[in-house]
């Protein structure tokens, strides 16, 4: 038995990243051991400590509710006040399999199946469980915690194995801190993009069509106001806009290499023959054989559809950098217990862009990149943080092609003044990726924008340019979103302006509110020169009272209100209070046409 108390005091002490992560690992390990108490024949999967906390994979006979998660909380909090130590042991192999076989654990002898030499076990008390660390040394350490809600998960992230139930928590050294982050928590629950979503007349989701949205008027709206400032965006920066179908034979996705990878994620489709064949061979005379079916796949990325645009005429080393931008539908076949509002469908568009460049001109392009990026988020109000992510375990290509790229992209990270991170083996198949880490309103960081350098492609679909040297070359792919997924990048914004967009991106910029019958005329004339002006902009000239239309237009968090009484519609006038503000400004309804026509225009 080895015990860890030295280090674990020079660590806690120290107040370091390291010892919070031990500590949440440890309150993974103390649920579990109060879960095995209130319901023994429980059986465990993993339980890791992750950002912000921790949590445990269970199989149990039934599905909790917020009472049983108090309940395992109560206990949780009476193991620690016994203050046990935790104590870690080597294990022969043999041995663990008897101990675990015996407390009727089958997912861990799944996991010691995998592992080699002595077998790492942690034990508090009667309990144990299978564990390489590390922890802290006495579970009396453990005192400020909060259990928090319980998700799906498939065993391994299978769909065909068992779906297990997956219960978070969260651990911090002090009250203070465990505080702090669940107020945050409670704001970001008032913030949910579903819950706003809702509110807010953007989307909603029918059981019908899992894992995708219904986009209703004004969220068409939002999601076309990005669209349209991105194109925009890119026009200016040299990009040339293209459509590609929805389908395509699995050929193509045998040369991409998305078979053999991405196969499992796909949406296929069997392509019916509509005609026959007359039978050769061993068939009898005069018989008739139907070819076989052929499968087609909804494509989930645009990428290999640019290539082939790409390859489908002679190209120039003049031509290059050329820059394909599609907005064009996708799909994926995420799992069901996967898709969570907008944030994971299988139903979306990006804006995908693929630049097609020579080795020479690569370092510049990958520098403009990561600046255009920085500058986009900057314009709603995130920082941006950058991650290398290098060749994974499956790749595809040569060694030295790879150190070729990544060395390229980590040079451009430090150019562009960001720290070099690096995320090992997390780059795609075909080549190393940058990954954006943004962080919203309320500190929350979300990863979002990509830039993938792909050396692969170029040589799976033998694209060639004609050099200054009058020879064939391969060019460089960089496949790159800014965005993402509008879907996704729309519940980021939903929740990071808490649905409060800013002027110009509302889907209602104003509403007119008329005060009686008296003023409909006047509102009904407001309301079509601020349309003529391009304004975005409602009219309630209902029989309502003024105080109630106006709850009902902050309640939709429009940026403007302008009420129009008797007086204004006399005088040519309109009132106008601002979002947030109990100021009122009267002005005449020119010059609110056009103030708030100027303040439309907007650039990314």
């Amino acid at each position: 038995m080895i015990d860890n108390h030295e280090a674990d005091r020079e660590a806690f002490a120290s107040d370091s990243e390291f010892y919070l992560h031990r500590l949440r690992h440890s309150a993974a390990h103390l649920m579990a051991h109060a879960i095995s108490e209130l319901f023994p024949l429980a059986q465990f999967g993993i339980g890791p400590a992750i950002k912000d906390g921790f949590y445990y994979d269970v199989l149990l006979d039934r599905t909790l509710t917020d009472t049983d998660l108090e309940a395992i909380e109560t206990r949780m909090r009476a193991i620690a006040k016994s203050d046990l130590p935790i104590v870690y042991a080597e294990v022969p192999r043999e041995k663990a399999i008897e101990m675990f076989k015996a407390a009727g654990q089958p997912f861990k002898l799944e996991i010691i199946d995998a592992l080699t030499g002595p077998i790492g076990v942690y034990s508090q008390g009667d309990f144990f469980d299978l564990c390489k660390g590390p922890h802290v040394d006495r579970v009396g350490r453990l005192k400020h915690f909060k259990l928090l809600h319980v998700s799906g998960a498939y065993w391994r992230g299978d769909p065909k194995k068992p779906q297990l139930q997956r219960i978070y928590g969260t651990a911090f050294q002090t009250s203070a801190e465990l505080t702090e982050y669940l107020t945050r928590l409670e704001q970001a629950k008032a913030r949910d993009h579903r819950k706003l979503g809702r509110e807010l007349g953007l989307y909603w989701f029918h059981e019908w069509a899992p894992g995708s949205a219904f986009w209703l008027p004004k969220g068409t709206v939002l999601y076309n106001v990005l669209a349209n400032k991105m194109r925009e965006l890119l026009v200016d920066a040299g990009y040339l806009e293209v459509k590609t179908p929805l389908m395509f034979h699995n050929d193509l996705w045998k040369t991409s290499g998305h078979w053999e990878h991405y196969k499992e994620d796909m949406f296929l489709i069997t392509e019916k023959n509509d005609f026959l064949l007359q039978s050769v061979g061993e068939s009898e005379p005069g018989e008739v054989v139907e070819p076989p079916d052929r499968l087609l796949a909804l494509k989930p990325m645009n990428c290999p559809a640019h290539m082939l645009m790409f390859r489908s005429e002679k190209r120039s080393y003049r031509d290059l950098p050329i820059r394909f931008h599609d907005q064009g539908v996708l799909h994926r076949n995420e799992a069901s217990g996967a898709l969570s509002g907008l944030t994971r469908v299988r139903q979306f568009s990006q804006d995908d862009g693929h630049i097609f460049i020579s080795e020479e001109g690569l370092a510049a392009e990958v520098e403009s990149l990561i600046a255009l990026v920085r500058r986009v988020y900057e314009k709603f109000g995130m920082t941006v943080e950058v991650a290398l992510a290098t060749r994974p375990e499956k790749y595809l290509g040569r060694l030295e092609t790879w150190d070729k790229a990544e060395a390229a992209l980590s040079a451009a990270i430090t150019q562009n003044g960001f720290p070099l991170k690096l995320k090992p083996q997390d780059g795609t198949f075909y080549g190393p990726k940058i990954d954006y880490q943004v962080t919203d309103a309320l500190g929350r960081q979300f990863q979002t924008a990509t830039l993938q350098l792909d050396f692969q492609g170029p040589e799976r679909f033998d694209l060639t340019y004609i050099g200054a040297d009058n020879q064939e070359h391969r060019p460089v792919i960089i496949h790159r979103a800014i965005f993402g997924s509008f879907e996704r990048f729309i519940a980021i914004l939903v929740e990071h302006y808490a649905g409060a967009f800013p002027y110009w991106l509302a889907p209602v910029q104003a509403q007119i509110v008329t005060v009686s019958n008296r003023s409909v005329e006047a509102g009904q004339a407001a309301f079509q020169r601020l349309r003529a002006a391009g304004v975005r902009v409602v009219l309630d000239d209902s029989d309502g009272t003024v105080g109630a239309k106006v709850r009902g237009a902050r309640l939709q968090k429009v940026p403007y209100i302008l009420m129009i009484g008797e007086q204004e519609a006399s005088n040519g006038t309109v009132s106008i209070r601002a979002r947030g503000s109990e100021d009122v400004e009267t002005v005449t309804l020119e010059e609110a046409a056009q103030r708030l026509a100027r303040e439309a225009e907007f650039k990314l």
